[in-house]
């Protein structure tokens, strides 16, 4: 597989939000992907690629955004935060030291009720009152 396959607009960050219509054509493009392609673009993509391919039921998808070198502070905090990612995504970030330096990110999985039992006691005598 290689890099020049995707457009540019897939991988490189944009500063400037994109209209519904673009994004709606984002998840056209990736519903209609294999998933070794998914994998590629969850590692090289730009944030919009980022946040769908989060959501996708293939376990290694999401492995494959979680280790996308170009994923935020912020947007491991709103993945740690949200009910409705799968489990695995949750114990993902639970895993990653990188993240848990970040205070925001054990608040985050404290917080949800997906975070397993054993990791969000651990990380609950890191959180302030």
């Amino acid at each position: 597989m290689d890099e020049n396959q995707f457009p540019k607009d897939l991988i490189e960050e944009t500063d400037g939000e994109k209209d519904k219509k673009d994004s709606s054509s984002l998840y056209n493009q990736i519903t209609g992907m294999a998933v070794s392609e998914k994998i590629k673009l969850a590692s090289l993509g730009n944030k919009e690629a980022r946040n769908l391919l989060i959501k996708d039921t293939n376990k290694i998808v999401a492995q494959a955004v979680i280790n996308n070198p170009k994923l935020t502070d912020n947007e491991v905090v709103s993945y740690a935060a949200n009910r409705n990612y799968s489990k695995e995504v949750i114990r993902l970030i639970a895993s990653k030291r990188e993240f848990l330096k970040n205070y925001n990110v054990k608040l985050a999985l404290v917080n949800n009720a997906k975070t397993p039992v054993p990791t969000a006691l651990k990380l609950l005598s890191f959180i302030r009152e």
